[in-house]
């Protein structure tokens, strides 16, 4: 007998950066923590963008705070959800592994620790790895459509 995981897909356009950011609100309301997605797109897709809506409607942090962690490796947010009415920690992850050469480079860091139950953990070019794919609960896509048009699809599993 095979099983197969429910999918969910939910998309989104945008024509600005401003409309990209809204999508990262929009996305939040579709996420309960623990969440660990892979974040899909070309160079200049607008991930980083993205993340700037989900931070700040997480209340963890203002849109210019928020950077693209490539040399980096790894951004931490903490912040807030609001659930049945009572605000809730969470603990925003922003990696982007386009550095990263190999599963024991990757390995050093300590991707098991950010999984918490109260974290949203985004990973940019996570699709590199088999371990990060194997442990993905989904993704978020990113396509530039022409111009400042974005498609962004986010296909969660249950």
């Amino acid at each position: 007998m095979t099983q197969t995981a429910e999918v969910k897909i939910h998309q989104f356009e945008s024509h600005s950066a401003k409309e990209t950011i809204a999508a990262g609100h929009s996305i939040v309301e579709l996420l309960t923590p623990p969440k660990f997605l892979i974040l899909r797109g070309d160079l200049g897709a607008g991930k980083t963008t993205l993340v700037k809506g989900i931070a700040e409607a997480l209340d963890a942090a203002e849109p210019d705070e928020v950077t693209s962690p490539t040399f980096t490796l790894i951004h931490e947010y903490e912040g807030t959800r609001t659930v049945g009415g009572r605000e809730t920690p969470v603990m925003l992850y922003h990696l982007d592994l386009y550095r990263i050469q190999n599963e024991r480079q990757l390995d050093s860091l300590g991707l098991e620790e950010l999984s918490g139950p109260d974290s949203i953990v985004l990973v940019e070019w996570g699709e590199k790895f088999p371990s990060v794919l194997r442990r993905s609960q989904g993704e978020i896509e990113m396509r530039t459509t022409g111009g400042d048009s974005r498609s962004i699809v986010l296909t969660l599993k249950d």
